[in-house]
């Protein structure tokens, strides 16, 4: 097994995968836990906040591990759901932004 798996598997067999969902508008915001941060994801158009998708996406249009997590979570149902009220939302944003 390469690196890439290695972090993949260990991604999702930790339970890193998170989705917050806002109700009862349905929002959805998708984080995965790293090591040191985390990390920002719309998996509908193919984005993380990580600085690894940033620059592989410059050099080589390559996605960074994080997306091929996110992605296997969704279809093996591998992911925790974090519900939250729609009152909630921006605070939630500014966080996110803030971790930037």
């Amino acid at each position: 097994m390469d690196e890439k798996s290695k972090k993949i598997e260990s991604i999702i067999s930790e339970n890193r995968i998170k989705l917050h969902l806002f109700e009862p508008s349905q929002r959805k915001i998708w984080t995965v836990v790293g090591k040191d941060k985390e990390h920002w994801l719309d998996p509908s158009l193919n984005f993380c906040s990580c600085s690894g998708f940033y620059f592989g996406m410059l050099k080589n249009k390559t996605c960074c591990y994080h997306i091929e997590s996110i992605d296997i979570a969704i279809k093996e149902k591998k992911f925790e759901t974090i519900k939250f009220s729609d009152e909630e939302y921006d605070a939630f944003i500014s966080s996110v932004l803030s971790g930037l």
